[in-house]
């Protein structure tokens, strides 16, 4: 009995030294952390955190959460970043049992830093503490799923939440919309009113109004727009700014500037929105002048600037500004100016140009972006240089669609097909779809090299294994690959059963084949329904004539051109620009006006002799005129692909590689020329024409003559 006595006498001295030292142990945690606060000494706290700060049996303490919320809070930000990234432990979840602010803090910091395994341990964590439903929690852990691009977790917590309220919609429609299936926002509002019985608030429409603009649905954005004036939130500058980018991407720069003027206090976003829409829409002075006119300019309003003009064909101006963005200094802390300056370069052909913005590239350390990437790709290849190309292409880290189908495109135009065609089963071996895009690459590949059988074989693929709708571009696509390889009637058959009405293209298509083919009577059917289509399109009135006149019907040929002079139409000249270092020079045919002429005459006349040596005869029934044998020759002496050549030949030294490019497609004796010229002068000629281009080495052509 006395032993019992004096045993728990002994058990209630321990426990009364436990209690006092857990006292103690509060007490210094407290005064810890006040201390900290006043010093903000990260270095003191942070070791001591799981140790001693936070033992097992202090998760109750509310005051000790308080001062350390206050302490995190009060703390630089790069502290608040190791506080958040260390391991959450069950002794931080013990922790954040009775600390909603704090763990709210935590599911920020994971949808801010794309952290989502953190963030489903906090919420593993919160319902296990019956916390998943408390207060603002569930909107924060949707919030943070919808963030880290968990579409499907953020929809099946948002079908769990007993209580939806407008932040929750909100929510959920901004995920669908970075998540890119801006579709899904659209289906999902509807339910808003449905199940919930709520209103679009500022937030949601703002959502609304960007998935519009993503999809290019004016007249559904049209709808938002009035539903918005009509709420109780039109005022709303963030949603204002919303319908600026809408109407700018729609091509309606005059509604966007209205709704521009009517947003009371006008920030870097809108601002930007409206350059990009002016930019888009090829109006540079109204772009620029709003640029010049903002208080802060910052990369990306020069970004909406430059890409803008680009976008609307508007490549040197676009680098003109680049490089006044540059001497301003502004840092380029984003990529995708780059590879919007990467494909300027690429659509004006400029291979010096485009190696020197690869070398920024490199400078800046955005190699290893893959829009950058893709876009380089994507330059080297239309800048005739396809090795650079594809070896850029392998050494990518990362390819998406858009990476493939670049390089079996620019493959194909350099006459490479059964590489092309290996490169797309390397990519399905990858495990990568092709989309709708990649399958018109496909078949624009077959119709460059007359592979009618893998065409036909593509097509139905992509409508039984892939499950993709064919548009009209793809039935466009289909049809020149009949057109070029001289199956006339099919194409034409194609045209009466395809589900989409012809628009020219198609017509033009099958127009230029029965030139190329000789099919006389099927080209002025076609043409007579195609100037009904578009009767004030002079290509057609050209490719008329051109038809009449393969078949030396001169009489009709006068009469169309007659015709076309009374209603004051011109054809376009045929130029060939040559790119020669930092020089870029363009001829035009016939031109006698140059400074070398006399050189450059005297070069081709030469060659001329040489050539007829080797067999060479002129071709001048592809002269589409009535005169004499030695004026059509002469014609043909002065196309400008040739004087090109001949300039790039006195201007630079042995083996160096002559690339020219050209508005039109090469005509059928300058290829022949072209052929014999890089055989006699032992050059490689590398030609872009409006069709493809030509790699002609050793008396022979990359395109094996079907172009």
């Amino acid at each position: 009995m006395g032993n019992q006595t004096v045993h728990q006498s002994q058990l209630s001295n321990k426990s009364d030294l436990v209690k006092s030292k857990e006292r103690s142990t509060r007490v210094y945690s407290q005064s810890l952390l006040k201390g900290s606060i006043l010093t903000t000494r990260m270095s003191t706290f942070l070791p001591r955190l799981d140790s001693e700060l936070l033992p097992s049996d202090h998760g109750s303490d509310a005051r000790l959460a308080k001062l350390l919320i206050s302490f995190i809070s009060s703390c630089e930000s790069d502290y608040k970043t190791t506080f958040m990234t260390k391991p959450i432990l069950p002794i931080h979840l013990k922790f954040l049992r009775n600390c909603p602010k704090l763990s709210c803090q935590q599911l920020q910091f994971c949808a801010r830093n794309q952290t989502p395994s953190q963030g489903k341990k906090l919420h593993a964590h919160f319902i296990k503490s019956g916390l998943d439903q408390c207060g603002t929690l569930p909107n924060n852990l949707l919030d943070m799923y919808g963030k880290c691009g968990l579409i499907q977790d953020a929809l099946q917590l948002f079908d769990e939440m007993p209580h939806r309220d407008l932040i929750s919609w909100a929510s959920l429609l901004t995920a669908h919309n970075q998540a890119n299936i801006p579709h899904r926002t659209i289906t999902l509002f509807p339910k808003m009113f449905a199940l919930d019985g709520l209103k679009p608030d500022h937030f949601v429409f703002a959502c609304l109004v960007k998935a519009c603009a993503s999809l290019g649905a004016l007249k559904l954005g049209k709808q938002v727009h009035a539903g918005f004036l009509l709420s109780l939130f039109c005022d709303d500058d963030v949603v204002k700014s919303s319908l600026v980018d809408l109407y700018a991407k729609c091509g309606l720069p005059d509604s966007a500037r209205l709704v521009f003027d009517s947003i009371s206090r006008k920030n870097s976003v809108s601002s930007t929105a409206m350059i990009s829409g002016y930019a888009r829409s090829g109006l540079k002075s109204e772009a620029v002048e709003l640029l010049r006119g903002m208080a802060e300019k910052n990369l990306f309003s020069w970004t909406a600037l430059i890409s803008g003009l680009v976008q609307s064909g508007q490549w040197i101006d676009g680098f003109n500004l680049f490089i006044e963005m540059r001497r301003e200094g502004v840092d380029i802390i984003d990529p995708f100016i780059l590879s919007s300056i990467v494909g300027a370069s690429a659509n004006l052909a400029a291979l010096e140009l485009g190696k020197q913005i690869h070398c920024l590239v490199l400078s800046l350390g955005y190699e290893s972006s893959l829009f950058v990437s893709n876009a380089l790709v994507d330059m080297y290849a239309k800048c005739s240089d396809i090795l650079a190309a594809k070896t850029i292409f392998d050494t990518m880290c990362h390819r998406d669609i858009v990476s493939w189908t670049s390089i079996i495109v620019g493959m194909a135009q350099h006459g490479q097909a059964n590489e092309s065609l290996s490169l797309y089963d390397e990519m399905i071996s990858a495990g990568l779809k092709p989309n709708k895009v990649t399958f018109v690459g496909l078949i624009y590949v077959c119709s460059h090299v007359g592979l009618v059988s893998k065409g036909r074989y593509l097509f139905k693929s992509m409508v039984e294994d892939y499950k993709l709708s064919p548009s009209l571009q793809h039935y466009t696509c289909l049809l020149d690959l009949f057109s070029r390889s001289g199956h006339l009637d099919e194409a034409e058959n194609l045209l009466k059963t395809m589900p989409f009405k012809p628009d020219e293209a198609a017509w033009a298509a099958l127009l230029s084949a029965c030139k190329r083919h000789g099919n006389t009577q099927m080209g002025v059917q076609v043409a007579n329904h195609l100037l009904s289509l578009e009767p004030k399109d002079p290509s057609t009135y050209i490719l008329l004539s051109n038809t009449y006149a393969g078949a030396s019907m001169w009489e009709n040929v006068s009469k169309v051109r007659k015709l076309m002079g009374v209603m004051e139409f011109k054809k376009e000249p045929g130029y060939s620009c040559i790119e020669l270092g930092k020089e870029s020079l363009v001829f035009y045919a016939g031109e006698t006006y140059h400074p070398m002429k006399d050189e450059i005459f005297g070069l081709l006349k030469e060659l001329d002799e040489e050539m007829k040596r080797r067999g060479y005869v002129p071709d001048t029934s592809l002269v589409l005129h009535d005169m004499e044998q030695h004026e059509k020759e002469r014609q043909l002496f002065w196309h400008s692909e040739r004087l090109a050549v001949a300039y790039g030949l006195l201007k630079t030294v042995p083996g160096t590689v002559i690339r020219i490019v050209k508005n039109l497609r090469v005509c059928g004796d300058c290829h022949a020329v072209l052929k014999h010229i890089c055989s006699i002068v032992k050059r490689e000629i590398i030609v872009r024409d409006a069709n493809r281009f030509h790699h002609f080495v050793d008396g022979r052509c990359s395109c094996r003559d079907f172009w």
